[in-house]
């Protein structure tokens, strides 16, 4: 009977690895990338390693690369500045990263200059940053307030505290009039970017912190240190939530709203599920690290970011 059971599990455990697809394509970094961005045909890698990647989407060449400059650790150590956010509009491209004493910094790309906007010597604990307009940014910081900051004049527009809980990450609405932030308690609280005031707050779902959130057309989607990856419909106010058998790290709303991806266990394999319906469309695998980051390019197509130098391509189909 023992043995039979452990063949039962051994033939079920192939069949899941025979369907787990491997990516069509991938690329390697400067180092294990932290955040993503798409524009204008061109994927924008934020590293570790001090270095923004850029790559052409269609041919997946590396295209150039922007350093920004190491810094000194507490040891008196020369090492990488780590890039946690990067972000693009029009002509210029948002990058924050490491600075000294673990403060962070942000510096404007723009005419092939690379412009210190923010230095660490300001002492914000910056853990996110994206662009409202071109100029304006929206700051989220560790200490879970949210900073709209004037680029033109180097101010800041307003900071509000967002909650007593430890910031995770925060996601702009499409049109940019509302920040969904998450953060250790699992709620999720909605502001107004253009004052910074309260909306709304979703919860009773995510029961820990949520490490990742996303947005698209009404439809958010966390990832939770639960193991839950809930989903909200801010139309009609429903939600429902999937199990993981690990803790998932990341999350992604494909464009339309219609497919799901998150990480679902503990060998790096992300399952993308239809919104609609709750089915899975499919396991997509070869992933060398923990998930750092999930890109929809359409509906067919996304990249999977690791804590690893290899940025993976797939097809849904």
């Amino acid at each position: 009977m023992f043995y039979k059971l452990l063949s039962v599990l051994f033939l079920v455990s192939s069949l899941y690895a025979a369907s787990i697809n491997q990516p069509t394509q991938s690329m390697q970094t400067s180092g294990f990338v932290v955040d993503l961005v798409v524009h204008d045909g061109k994927l924008y890698c934020a590293t570790d390693a001090s270095n923004l990647d850029i790559f052409d989407i269609e041919s997946k060449q590396l295209l150039n690369k922007i350093k920004v400059e190491q810094i000194t650790d507490f040891m008196g150590d020369i090492i990488d500045s780590k890039i946690y956010s990067v972000d693009v509009v029009d002509d210029m491209i948002m990058i924050l990263s490491q600075g000294e004493k673990g403060a962070r910094r942000v510096h404007i790309y723009q005419d092939k200059k690379l412009e210190l906007i923010i230095p660490y010597t300001d002492g914000l604990f910056i853990a996110k940053a994206k662009f409202l307009d071109k100029d304006t940014l929206m700051l989220g910081l560790l200490s879970n307030e949210i900073i709209s900051y004037d680029l033109k004049n180097k101010k800041q527009n307003y900071k509000v505290q967002v909650s007593q809980s430890k910031f995770s990450d925060f996601v702009l609405i499409e049109d940019k009039t509302r920040v969904v932030v998450a953060d250790e308690s699992g709620n999720l609280k909605i502001h107004n970017t253009a004052d910074g005031s309260f909306s709304k707050m979703l919860g009773g779902q995510n029961l820990d912190n949520v490490f990742q959130v996303d947005s698209k057309k009404g439809i958010i989607a966390t990832a939770g240190q639960d193991r839950k990856t809930v989903v909200y419909n801010i139309n009609n106010g429903s939600n429902y939530y999937k199990m993981a058998n690990f803790l998932i790290y990341s999350v992604a709303i494909s464009p339309s709203a219609e497919l799901i991806a998150y990480s679902s266990d503990e060998e790096g394999n992300v399952e993308i599920f239809k919104v609609s319906t709750h089915a899975t469309v499919g396991y997509f695998g070869g992933n060398k690290g923990t998930i750092s980051k999930i890109l929809f390019l359409n509906e067919n197509e996304f990249f999977i970011a690791s804590d690893s130098t290899t940025l993976n391509y797939y097809k849904i189909k």
